[in-house]
């Protein structure tokens, strides 16, 4: 949401005062990172904020702006890293704590094999009801996680997870293959205890700027953090 902040602004979803506010909550967050109780109380209020918004509405408003406020945000690293997994033949997979409305339009322009998100509930005109259906966060990733990896015949223990946020430990413990990516104070002791490998990204790209190609499914899946793609606005976490 921080970083639609100004569109959704604009377009008379987000109050300015509202804005400026989860701006500073996300450069907190980003300072020092969120525990389970944290993440509780940011849910609760983008779900109050959200009710009453229309979903198709949001959803057109994220494929208009995508481009111009997701992409200008994406590691050069995080793609260089796609293009390695798709080299050995792994699917790419989001894992994200975001509404499905924000997460499914970043992976088709990142043209990743699919996305797992959060699910607002919408009532019998579209809107959101102020209740969410899933939420996709802490225990609920790696959940969720096994049981894609059972519809499609993935071994997670030789798959591989990337996050820069503590909370996402249990996504962490459940793969063979766990990085931490800018991490969070938290995340950091813990990836030390664990022995995980610690990755800066750094370098901002566009991803028009990158050509990939879809290699099949062979082995493994890659599952990512949204926040291991993202420089300045990391939403994932929101």
């Amino acid at each position: 949401m921080v970083a639609l902040g100004p569109e959704l602004h604009a377009r008379g979803l987000l109050q300015r005062r509202t804005m400026y506010r989860a701006a500073f909550g996300h450069l907190m967050f980003q300072r020092f990172g969120a525990d389970e109780a944290r993440m509780h109380k940011i849910r609760e209020s983008v779900l109050k904020i959200t009710k009453g918004w229309d979903r198709n509405a949001v959803r057109t408003m994220v494929d208009e702006t995508i481009n111009e406020v997701i992409e200008p945000l994406i590691y050069g690293e995080a793609l260089d890293l796609i293009d390695h997994h798709r080299e050995l033949g792994h699917e790419v997979w989001v894992v994200s704590s975001a509404p499905e409305e924000i997460v499914q339009p970043f992976a088709d322009l990142l043209g990743l094999d699919g996305a797992i998100s959060s699910r607002a509930q919408v009532d019998d005109e579209g809107r959101f009801t102020g209740v969410m259906d899933f939420f996709n966060q802490g225990e609920n990733k790696a959940i969720a996680m096994r049981e894609l990896a059972a519809q499609r015949g993935i071994d997670l223990t030789e798959s591989y997870a990337y996050s820069d946020s503590e909370t996402d430990a249990p996504m962490l413990h459940a793969v063979g293959h766990a990085y931490a990516v800018n991490p969070d104070r938290a995340l950091a002791r813990l990836a030390q205890e664990n022995q995980w490998p610690q990755l800066s990204f750094t370098h901002a790209v566009t991803a028009k700027s990158r050509s990939r190609s879809h290699t099949p499914f062979v082995v493994s899946a890659l599952v990512l953090s949204v926040a291991a793609f993202f420089g300045r606005a990391r939403f994932s976490r929101n």
